[in-house]
């Protein structure tokens, strides 16, 4: 069998393009143009969280006739086209309770309910039932996850530059990426899915530890994230930290979100108030702040820490030499990782992942023939002396250049024996 052509992969790609991009519009068409949108939720046995957008787009073209490619396009055309509706009335139930919302300017709406009784243990996702009550009425679900009491801590990952490759932002970019290199492609990190798989499951293989992920990009990549997530194995859970950029012809520039990621981290802490957390982010853009003011803020309750390293510049640099002493502060440790190996072997070490899945890491990594780095620890034997050897040891090994040109995984934390 020949290989595929330049023209056929062009074409395979935009047919599947074109069956994401219209999907959320086919999957969702409400009556008379209105859409009821849920995303997917999380919560608690005492709380629940769901977020959820309604809006309107136009009838053209929604009857029967004209082939596949066409509704697709019209499909497409209608997504383009919609708008949120603002101040329209909506009705939540969820495990015997219920709760009145109603949208904001762009369509949005948000519900948090206490239940009437707890869901049952038993399962991860529970039906939370809507309904559009004006400007007309029709019902939709959506689906909370609440952890089980098996579960060990909570997992807070950035998705850009973290999970996958800088791309969210610029969506055509990240398309080509996503339909024309396929799920084996370098869209994500090499190792990335495996280990989030392995902290999804835990030390013990049946954990199934919340998985809450975070981007600066606007719900209406929704969609595309999902299938990015679905073609990697990557465990689903609430894309919780996307927000609405508000792009209009007045103001073609997104909205700004002061202390967006760190409001929302706050919260996490707030409804999991029993649990510890691990965050993984990455050095490039605020990750590193937004990280030191949680861990000062709530010492002992972040166990772990992982940062990717993307960038070299002095800025970031002190960034995260002013994390690592706000991590060793709080008595908690960090890795500034290059390599995803480096984040399996560091989870494993402080027992938040099973020691078998390393190899599930390290045969993702193979796969994308991508070299694991050296590894230098930052380590005294007190956490005060460790402090004092950060700023120093910790740019030397920042600036330091590895034989491929790629810089070193880092571990900062106080010494294990005295633990």
């Amino acid at each position: 069998m020949s290989a595929p052509t330049l023209w056929s992969r062009l074409a395979r790609a935009a047919r599947r393009a074109l069956e994401l991009l219209a999907r959320p519009v086919r999957r969702a068409r409400g009556k008379g143009g209105f859409v009821l949108q849920p995303y997917r939720g999380y919560g608690s046995r005492d709380e629940a969280f769901l977020i959820g957008r309604v809006f309107r787009q136009p009838t053209f073209g929604s009857g029967p006739g004209g082939g596949v490619l066409s509704h697709q396009l019209i499909d497409i055309l209608r997504g383009l086209l919609r708008r949120g509706v603002a101040d329209a009335a909506l009705m939540a139930r969820f495990c015997g309770a219920e709760q009145r919302v109603t949208t904001d300017r762009d369509g949005y709406f948000r519900v948090h309910m206490r239940p009437a009784q707890p869901p049952p243990a038993e399962r991860l996702w529970h039906r939370m039932e809507l309904e559009l009550l004006s400007p007309m009425e029709f019902r939709a679900e959506g689906d909370v996850f609440v952890p089980p009491p098996t579960c060990r801590y909570v997992v807070i990952s950035d998705i850009d530059d973290t999970v996958m490759y800088t791309g969210v932002a610029r969506k055509l970019m990240m398309l080509w990426r996503l339909f024309m290199q396929g799920a084996a492609s370098r869209v994500a990190f090499p190792g990335m899915a495996a280990l989030l798989r392995a902290l999804h499951y835990g030390r013990s293989g049946a954990e199934f530890n919340p998985m809450l992920y975070v981007s600066r990009g606007p719900w209406s990549i929704y969609e595309v994230l999902d299938e990015f997530f679905n073609l990697h194995r990557i465990p689903v859970g609430p894309l919780l930290f996307l927000r609405e950029w508000g792009l209009t012809l007045q103001s073609p520039l997104p909205r700004r979100a002061e202390d967006h990621k760190l409001k929302l981290i706050r919260n996490m802490l707030a409804l999991y108030h029993d649990l510890p957390f691990v965050l993984i982010g990455d050095s490039g853009q605020h990750d590193p702040e937004v990280y030191a003011q949680i861990v000062h803020e709530h010492p002992g309750r972040v166990v772990a820490i992982c940062i990717r390293n993307v960038s070299r510049e002095p800025e970031r640099q002190r960034a995260i030499e002013t994390l690592a002493a706000e991590v060793l502060a709080a008595g908690s440790s960090l890795l500034l990782a290059a390599d995803s190996m480096a984040m399996a072997e560091y989870a494993t070490l402080h027992g938040l992942i099973a020691p078998e899945a390393l190899a599930a890491v390290q045969g993702e990594k193979q796969v994308e023939q991508d070299e694991p780095g050296p590894t230098r620890a930052i380590e005294r034997p007190t956490a005060g002396e460790t402090r004092a050897a950060v700023r120093g040891e910790l740019r030397e090994a920042l600036e330091q250049e590895s034989g491929a040109g790629s810089p070193p995984n880092v571990v900062v934390e106080p010494d294990r024996t005295r633990r």
